[in-house]
């Protein structure tokens, strides 16, 4: 596990931080970044251009003269894109460049582009900026005592307001929230600039660290929980997948159990209810109508 020093928003060294290894210390994957940068650029494109057909420019509708008799080849329409003013053939019309890239490859890029700049020392981490208001130049000062003297990608919390507006005006600095760091903006960056608090683990970037000892512990979802891992693999004694979006949980052999990527993960089913999880499937349904009528039969007996 590599080893960062730590320093304070003047320059002077406030200790010694371990990096984690499974985030700055992998081997960087070339074709992934590739594959991911190259998507996420397509993404940005807007895809809104757009060429007219013969049958959707203006005009052309009568014939420009008779079909035999003149010498000339025969035409039927002064728009044809062999015309100047006429459609054009085969012309590019509005699409999407969207790729769909899995999320497990884009987690990796993210790791092997802060390895790589981890790897060449670029990774400064700052204890806290401490500024009690926001100012460009104190910012400027900061960046200097850090030794980063080219293009700085730094990375803010939500709250540091004060931070947010003194690096706002520096052209050479980019400003970034945890949540949204990817790989893209780190490689188009010299250096990578942290503070403690928004320095990512080995844990989901821009997730909560929870690591649950036991079935009893406190989760993210409550008890019997745990958080996503970044394997994608269960923790002990935690088998059951939970979707966050969907909000619906998985069991193990269940159709989609395998094609599921767990934002959370459950002991037991009790656990999955308890934090507002329904079953995945046509089954749940089933299986739903079948407690309430066991619930409806209990009472009228």
């Amino acid at each position: 596990m590599a080893s960062v020093t730590m320093k304070t928003s003047g320059g002077k060294d406030a200790g010694s931080l371990e990096l984690d290894a499974d985030v700055f210390g992998i081997q960087p994957n070339v074709p992934v970044m590739h594959q991911v940068v190259t998507a996420q650029l397509a993404a940005r494109r807007a895809g809104t251009q757009s060429t007219k057909t013969r049958a959707e420019v203006s005009g052309g509708g009568k014939k420009p003269f008779k079909q035999k008799g003149t010498g000339n080849a025969r035409q039927g329409s002064i728009r044809a894109p062999h015309y100047s003013g006429g459609g054009v053939a085969l012309g590019p019309k509005p699409r999407k460049y969207d790729q769909k890239t899995p999320k497990k490859m884009i987690k990796l890029a993210l790791r092997s582009a802060l390895s790589d700049r981890a790897a060449e020392g670029k990774v400064v981490v700052v204890e806290e900026w401490g500024w009690d208001a926001p100012k460009t130049k104190q910012a400027v000062s900061a960046l200097s005592a850090l030794g980063v003297d080219g293009k700085a990608l730094v990375v803010v919390d939500t709250n540091d307001v004060n931070a947010i507006r003194s690096f706002l005006n520096l052209p050479q600095v980019q400003l970034i929230e945890v949540g949204e760091l990817n790989a893209y903006d780190v490689l188009c960056n010299d250096y990578v600039v942290f503070t403690k608090a928004t320095l990512p683990s080995g844990q989901p970037i821009g997730a909560a660290k929870v690591a649950p000892a036991s079935a009893s512990a406190e989760g993210p979802f409550g008890a019997g929980s745990h958080g996503a891992t970044e394997d994608g693999e269960a923790p002990e004694g935690f088998d059951i997948k939970g979707n966050a979006d969907s909000m619906l949980y998985h069991l193990p052999g269940s159709r989609y159990y395998e094609a599921t990527i767990a934002e959370a993960w459950f002991a037991t089913e009790e656990a999955a209810k308890a934090a507002g999880f329904k079953k995945a499937g046509s089954r749940a349904k089933k299986d739903d109508a079948a407690e309430a009528a066991d619930d409806t039969s209990e009472t009228s007996e």
